[in-house]
């Protein structure tokens, strides 16, 4: 993945081209490839944050990370893991059981429905493996296209845009796309697909949510140390630009571009 980065240096806030409607198409997804490109610089370590050692256990993992953290997942999943190694497993278990095990990552009761379901289904239908097909996928209880991207694209190797909260909220940020597309999952998908080469989906996915948790937060995001500032219109209108007040709000890694 080669060619040009963000610059790093910061326009005056609110001056950004994008803002006055002088950005063409092209220029729009040249822009989004060079965000990519100074993203990967970013996080050269971005990837799925759920534990997982199989196909069952991510598509698991997902499923329960819904409307919680991966911290959380991940800390409940082990003895979940170890309770129901297989897909037939989950189709035998016992509501109460799988309920009580994953508690803490909150709506257990719909949760725990999901995977006993997921399990009979997966035995019924898919010889007890996981698929790889999206349309397979999505048939399953609790699993949509967002949890069916994260599974193609991080235990088969398929291509695949992960359009949760944080990605949402950087692609309207970013001004990558319109944004009469609100929170329309599906369409933002598609909408994105058309700026980022197919390659680069899955890592794509993981750069912008690494970011989104790192560093442009939903609440005054770290604008004055974030990599890609140059590149977003956004830049100063939400969180300070100051660098030593916003490497305040910096979570966890990042690299110097």
């Amino acid at each position: 993945m080669s060619g040009s980065l963000t610059p790093q240096q910061r326009r005056v806030p609110g001056k950004h081209p994008v803002l006055k409607g002088e950005e063409s198409p092209l220029a729009r997804k040249r822009r989004a490839r060079r965000i990519n490109r100074t993203l990967a610089k970013a996080f050269p370590d971005a990837h799925a944050e759920l534990d997982f050692s199989s196909p069952l256990e991510l598509l698991v993992a997902t499923v329960l990370s819904a409307q919680t953290t991966d911290v959380r997942v991940n800390q409940v999943t082990p003895a979940l893991f170890r309770a129901y190694p297989t897909a037939a497993d989950y189709a035998a278990a016992s509501q109460a059981e799988v309920e009580e095990i994953i508690r803490p990552t909150g709506f257990f009761r719909a949760k725990a429905a999901n995977l006993i379901g997921l399990g009979q289904k997966l035995v019924s239908d898919f010889g007890g493996e996981v698929p790889v097909a999206l349309e397979d996928l999505v048939s399953l209880p609790g699993v949509g296209r967002k949890t069916a991207h994260v599974v193609r694209g991080n235990a088969f190797g398929r291509p695949g845009l992960t359009v949760d909260t944080h990605f949402q909220r950087l692609m309207h940020r970013l001004k990558l796309i319109d944004a009469s597309l609100g929170s329309n999952a599906v369409k933002i998908e598609h909408a994105v697909a058309e700026l980022i080469e197919p390659s680069e989906w899955t890592m794509f996915s993981h750069r912008i949510i690494f970011e989104g948790r790192r560093v442009c937060h939903a609440k005054s995001p770290a604008c004055g140390v974030c990599p890609i500032a140059y590149d977003c219109p956004s830049f100063g209108l939400e969180g300070p630009t100051d660098p030593a007040e916003a490497a305040k709000r910096v979570k966890g890694e990042m690299e110097q571009v």
